[in-house]
């Protein structure tokens, strides 16, 4: 594959619309799905100075860094993905599939999270599964699981554990809390108060938990899986935005289709399947060590940058009707789960490498809930979504050419 230069084209650099993919059709679902040397990246054609390079004040922004066990350039040589480890995500993919009926953006996203070390937040009126897609993707994994229903009267020492006086033996002894498993699902999190939530921010972040000047750390691998109900407002604590920036990811789950809820009532209204267990958490570690290993070119690396930076300045990408929109951009976390996330789905797609594409589709995700909108614009009621996908929308991507010899 090779980088081919495309002719400047006037009217995308005038209006500033985002430059397209340019993969012929005939070839794009053979070269995306190939394992061979990744494709270069040329620079979007905007006609102007990419703004991701320079900030307000022509200073450098650097972008996010390649693997340490990565070449400069990768060759036709490069590592890639086993076919053995593909089948296996993939059918723990056809698992959890044969519970949960529809809903596959929710069960693709929960196990990208889980292959790039991320948490994952699930949101959505009740009864769309979003506690037994949990349940079932920790059954497909393997690992130990526990499960905790967050209600008002929760204290924090319910989660993470707390000394316990044996008058037996005079001693104050550590009772580690429910935490310490593969898979956490924390079920209606925004039920308990905020000083049990933020509980969990060590455990999160660190993944690891102090108690009595001792640290104890979690198994690996950890993840969090967590629910909540959107639309109610009695009883319920919604989430700071530090807690709510530890996500990884917030999947909207919506109601399933007409065709999709007759199949529910054929497949669980009499005896439901039963997911086996396809990987172990000593493979899944070998997974996500994987993921980390996926190639990212410089120019989807300055892609990602330039993103995040559009959220923190909008007017200097061509979005000045966000000033009035976004009161405070993305973190730096979402530099990193872009990168992270985008990895873990080029590897579940069959991968080595990482496109602009895999970014894309995962910036929804990654992005919108770490926004934080100003009152006029929830007033409004702008929802943070639209507001990614509009600088998605503007911010143009790198260029992708496959070379035709390449077929």
């Amino acid at each position: 594959m090779t980088v081919e230069d495309q002719p400047a084209t006037q009217d995308r650099a005038e209006s500033g619309a985002p430059a397209p993919t340019a993969r012929p059709e005939d070839t794009q679902s053979e070269a995306a799905q190939s394992k061979g040397a990744p494709p270069d990246m040329a620079p979007p054609d905007t006609g102007t100075s990419q703004p991701g390079r320079q900030g307000q004040e022509g200073q450098q922004v650097q972008p996010v860094q390649q693997s340490a066990n990565q070449t400069e350039a990768a060759t036709p040589d490069a590592p890639h993905a086993e076919d053995a480890d593909l089948g296996l995500l993939r059918d723990a993919l056809t698992e959890v599939r044969k519970v949960i009926v529809g809903q596959d953006h929710m069960v693709e996203r929960l196990l990208v999270a889980l292959l790039a070390r991320g948490h994952c937040l699930l949101e959505g009126v009740p009864g769309v599964a979003k506690t037994l897609a949990a349940s079932t993707l920790a059954t497909v994994v393997g690992g130990t699981f526990a499960r905790i229903q967050f209600t008002p009267d929760l204290v924090p020492s319910d989660i993470v554990g707390t000394r316990v006086f044996h008058p037996s033996s005079e001693k104050f002894d550590i009772e580690l809390g429910p935490v310490f498993v593969n898979f956490l699902l924390a079920d209606e999190i925004n039920r308990a108060p905020a000083k049990v939530q933020s509980a969990l921010l060590e455990v999160m972040a660190e993944r690891q938990v102090t108690l009595a000047g001792r640290t104890h750390p979690l198994p690996r691998p950890f993840i969090v899986l967590a629910t909540q109900n959107p639309i109610e407002s009695e009883g319920v604590y919604p989430l700071p935005e530090v807690q709510r920036d530890r996500f990884l990811f917030r999947v909207r789950v919506a109601h399933p289709s007409a065709h999709e809820e007759l199949e529910i009532l054929h497949r669980m209204s009499v005896r439901p399947p039963v997911p086996q267990a396809v990987l172990d958490p000593p493979r899944l570690l070998a997974l996500q060590a994987q993921a980390e290993e996926v190639s990212v070119h410089q120019l989807v690396a300055d892609y990602v940058v330039r993103l995040v930076m559009a959220t923190r300045s909008p007017s200097d990408y061509g979005l000045r009707d966000l000033e009035e929109t976004i009161e405070i951009g993305v973190s730096p976390r979402a530099t990193l789960g872009l990168i992270s996330a985008g990895r873990a789905l080029a590897l579940l797609r069959g991968r080595d490498y990482l496109l602009p594409d895999d970014v894309r589709d995962v910036a929804v995700d990654v992005m919108a809930h770490r926004l934080m909108m100003t009152f006029d614009a929830l007033a409004d009621g702008v929802d943070a979504d639209d507001v990614i996908r509009q600088v998605l929308a503007t911010v143009p991507p790198p260029l992708v050419v496959w070379n035709q010899g390449s077929r």
